[in-house]
C-alpha cells in the first residue's frame, strides 16, 4: 500500500464526526502529509492491541511514511517502538524498521536492545 494522502484521508476519516473533512497539507520541503494520521494511528494502535489484525495492520502500516516526515521517529526512535511491550506500538516500529532497512538505511540493523 503506498503512501498518498487520498489514501490516509480515507482511512482518518474514522477518528472524526460525520461530515468533518481533514485537510492534506503541504510541509516547507514540498511534500504534502494527511492531517489526523498520528490520531488515528494511536486509535489503530489501540485496536490492534484489542486483537483486530488485517486490515488494522494495513492501516497501520499505510501511516508510517507520513511519521517519518512529521518526524515522529526523531522523537521517539523505532528501537523504542520496538522495544517496548505495547503490541501495536512494537508493530508499528517493525513496519517503521523495514521501511528504514528498504531504503537503506544501515542504523536499522543494529541488534535490538533486547538482544
Amino acid at each position: 500500500m503506498s503512501d498518498t494522502p487520498s489514501q490516509l484521508a480515507q482511512v482518518n476519516q474514522k477518528i472524526v464526526a460525520e461530515g468533518e473533512q481533514l485537510p492534506a497539507v503541504k510541509l516547507k520541503d514540498g511534500t504534502t502529509v494527511q492531517t489526523g494520521t498520528v490520531a488515528t494511528m494511536l486509535h489503530n494502535v489501540a485496536r490492534y492491541n484489542s486483537g483486530e489484525r488485517g486490515e488494522i495492520e494495513k492501516e497501520l502500516a499505510l501511516s508510517v511514511p507520513t511519521l517519518f516526515k512529521v518526524g515522529l521517529f526523531e522523537l521517539f526512535p523505532v528501537e523504542d517502538w520496538i522495544a517496548g511491550t505495547n503490541p501495536g506500538r512494537r508493530f508499528v516500529g517493525l513496519v517503521a524498521q523495514e521501511a528504514l532497512l528498504a531504503r537503506g538505511d544501515r542504523a536499522a540493523e543494529t541488534d535490538p536492545p533486547w538482544c
